[in-house]
């Protein structure tokens, strides 16, 4: 669990699960009722890379069904979701009232101070920086979501929100101390404000994690 305190006088407490990166994991109730541990959750976002080629449709679906349950969900676009059909995708979130984050922005139900804006991901040729951080304007405090890292320099360049959620690297998913092909995921504190890589929960291309174990994130945010 990582918190981030905003002020000296915390008078509330927004509290956020993130997981990116699930491709062909299957979310299960052990991991539901870790969460639920945590208390109440606020916000679900999911961090792009829900599926990718070859996951079955009904997996997915319950995966979503399950995280929504959670509480109120939203999600981002990774670079291997389209894989399984985008119209698919969609129809899936939709019924579980999961908000896609098209390069836009959301106000956070019972925080009204807070939004989140989510990019779409590079690999669509669709992203829009600016256009995602606009609702930013209008609200003291900003979460932005963006499956790749890469975007995060980016995305200062518009606004210094809260809190910054990444994955996509899977902390290089296999590594031999501190060799892989990324770096480890971390969660920086930058004082009042942050920045999170996960490792993310599942595995693309071998089923299998060395050294980069996976994880998933319930984020308190006092303020």
């Amino acid at each position: 669990m990582q918190q981030l305190n905003m002020t000296q006088k915390e008078n509330r407490t927004l509290t956020i699960f993130f997981i990116s990166d699930i491709h062909r994991r299957k979310i299960d109730k052990t991991l539901l009722r870790r969460v639920r541990r945590h208390g109440e959750i606020d916000l679900v976002v999911i961090g792009g890379d829900l599926a990718e080629k070859g996951v079955p449709l009904n997996r997915i679906q319950k995966n979503v069904s399950k995280l929504s349950s959670l509480g109120p969900a939203c999600f981002i676009w990774g670079n291997n979701d389209r894989e399984v059909g985008e119209t698919h995708l969609r129809e899936i979130l939709s019924s579980s009232n999961v908000k896609i984050l098209d390069n836009e922005g959301v106000a956070i139900d019972g925080h009204s101070d807070w939004c989140i804006c989510g990019t779409d991901d590079p690999s669509s040729k669709n992203v829009d920086v600016e256009a995602s951080i606009q609702l930013s304007k209008q609200f003291p405090y900003t979460i932005v979501a963006t499956h790749t890292p890469s975007l995060v320099r980016k995305v200062e360049e518009y606004v210094k929100p809260q809190l910054m959620l990444s994955g996509h690297t899977h902390g290089g998913q296999i590594r031999f101390g501190k060799f892989g092909l990324h770096e480890v995921g971390r969660f920086c504190d930058l004082g009042g404000r942050a920045n999170l890589i996960s490792n993310g929960y599942g595995t693309s291309l071998l089923p299998l994690r060395f050294g980069a174990a996976p994880e998933c994130h319930v984020i308190k945010i006092h303020y």
